[in-house]
């Protein structure tokens, strides 16, 4: 079954900001906790990462994935799906930046994601992890954003 959860959050910098650390993949390991290690597989023509392979601490065991990006609504926004995966079947997601006052001095990242296990697991548990999974990006999303602001 799809879990689908939305979850916001406000950041004290521009959109501008706020993309730029999302979009550099090579800094994750500075900010990102439970990343194990991180592999650009594939770059478009301007440099962007369109494809990454992730190993990252998933329900006490370490998991795999690639993800595909999508830059057609940069720099509002840069969304993703699941190329492959050892844990999740499928794994869809985006995050948006949309400013908050004509200033660009804060910005609400809103982070959508869709998850499927290749496993079966109860529903309930299947929420509270994915819940956790966006909590957590968000929180250390905004604190490493603010720190380099």
């Amino acid at each position: 079954m799809v879990q689908r959860t939305t979850q916001s959050i406000v950041v004290a910098a521009a959109p501008s900001a706020v993309y730029s650390v999302v979009v550099d993949f090579d800094r994750y390991f500075e900010w990102v906790a439970d990343l194990k290690s991180i592999d650009v597989l594939e770059c478009d023509a301007d440099g962007r990462a369109l494809e990454v392979a992730f190993r990252a601490a998933a329900f006490g065991r370490s998991t795999k994935y690639s993800l595909r990006y999508d830059y057609s609504r940069a720099p509002d926004a840069l969304s993703w799906y699941q190329s492959s995966g050892d844990v999740t079947r499928e794994l869809h997601g985006s995050y948006s930046f949309l400013s908050r006052d004509a200033h660009d001095t804060e910005t609400t990242v809103t982070y959508e994601l869709e998850v499927e296990l290749a496993v079966p697991v109860p529903q309930f548990i299947q929420s509270r992890a994915t819940y956790r999974i966006q909590r957590q990006a968000l929180s250390e999303l905004k604190h490493r954003v603010e720190e380099l602001s």
